[in-house]
């Protein structure tokens, strides 16, 4: 088997349609994350931000179109290869969606028990590491309602990263986070991409965010059911760009 083409897009999808029953959500969706981007879909509330999430992470089945994960169909893949393809990306949930009954530690530990063959201590030496990599040394006993809101963030992120896989979706990273606890994980992520070469997707509508860390941005509107732009944020924020990503990124104050 030959080896794979570095360039080759992390994330490839072709003519998307995402709908709930008759209901078309989004419709002819077509974008691609290269390798190592910081990638973020943007649009305000009702565009679609999560659903296009659900179908990309398998959660809900594309309508039609295709999903490609480093030019491999994810809905074309046997059921045996599902399962590897499941290992190479991570899901940061909004709120952290941990086990309230389980300890940090417990938490992050989930997936190397469920896909990995690693032994009690061999996981206990991984999960201390991917703590660590969050800035959670010492914190692995603890249970998410001992620990902030921000913390519980980075313990999601902690686990997402447990399997080193190749791409992080992060949904709503900073919703309920004050300013510095958001800019905190804005660096983290930016932290996460350039040592260890992560693809980071992010649904957010939150512009310190996207102006601070984002390569470029896709931006879905809800009248449109689709994209109506894509690129640097500062450029789209600029006169010329389009008027509907201008006035979502310029809202509030001016932007650098």
């Amino acid at each position: 088997m030959s080896a794979p083409d570095p360039s080759t897009p992390a994330i490839e999808v072709s003519t998307l349609e995402c709908r709930y029953g008759d209901t078309v959500v989004l419709r002819d969706v077509s974008f691609t994350v290269r390798r190592g981007e910081i990638f973020f879909v943007i649009g305000g509330s009702g565009c679609g931000k999560s659903t296009l999430l659900r179908n990309l992470i398998g959660l809900h089945p594309p309508a039609a179109g295709t999903v490609k994960f480093f030019g491999e169909s994810f809905a074309d893949a046997g059921e045996a290869r599902r399962r590897e393809l499941l290992r190479t990306f991570g899901v940061l949930y909004q709120g952290g969606a941990l086990w309230s009954s389980l300890t940090l530690r417990e938490n992050v530990a989930l997936p190397l028990e469920e896909y990995t063959p690693l032994t009690a201590a061999e996981r206990d030496e991984l999960v201390a590491l991917k703590l660590a990599q969050v800035g959670l040394t010492g914190y692995g006993d603890h249970y998410p309602a001992e620990i902030s809101g921000g913390m519980r963030k980075r313990a999601g992120l902690a686990r997402a990263l447990a399997l080193d896989p190749a791409v992080v979706f992060f949904d709503e990273p900073s919703a309920g986070l004050d300013p510095l606890t958001s800019r905190s994980l804005d660096e983290l992520i930016r932290q996460i991409r350039d040592t260890l070469g992560t693809t980071c997707v992010v649904v957010s509508h939150e512009l310190a965010s996207i102006f601070a860390i984002a390569d470029r941005v896709l931006m879905l509107d809800k009248s449109a059911k689709g994209v109506v732009a894509e690129g640097n944020p500062h450029k789209l924020a600029k006169p010329g760009a389009d008027a509907r990503a201008r006035e979502f990124l310029t809202r509030g104050e001016n932007q650098p």
